[in-house]
């Protein structure tokens, strides 16, 4: 019994693989004229393109905040390699003004501005 604990103890010591998500989380405010609504068509756009890179986004709003007006995108992919190819794409395709990632970009930017940005591994 004794030799089963001193080698559950020195198992427990043992590297294991870590899997973290990636979150990218951004603080957003409506610019005027566009509403929550019109809003959420362009992220539901954004998260048909993003599928096919692992990446969903979730719009959470403030309920209980001293600041009512900021809400976040909380982006997230399955790990930070997923969200480096996304983020790749993405930003590559913004030099081709018909492309989707271009398209949803300008009508992100007519809705809202970005106040901040982060990114955190999710464990």
């Amino acid at each position: 019994m004794k030799k089963l604990l001193i080698a559950a103890v020195l198992l427990s010591f043992a590297p294991t693989p870590a899997h973290a998500e990636h979150w990218d989380v951004i603080g957003q405010k409506l610019k005027n004229g566009c509403t929550m609504g019109q809003y959420m068509a362009i992220v539901k756009d954004f998260n048909a393109w993003g599928k096919s890179y692992g990446y969903s986004t979730t719009i959470i709003t403030p309920i209980q905040d001293a600041d009512q007006a900021t809400f976040w995108w909380i982006g997230k992919t399955p790990n930070a390699a997923k969200f480096g190819a996304a983020w790749d794409a993405w930003r590559d395709a913004q030099a081709d003004a018909s492309s989707a990632p271009a398209k949803l970009q300008a009508r992100f930017d007519a809705c809202a501005d970005n106040t901040s940005r982060s990114g955190y591994d999710a464990w």
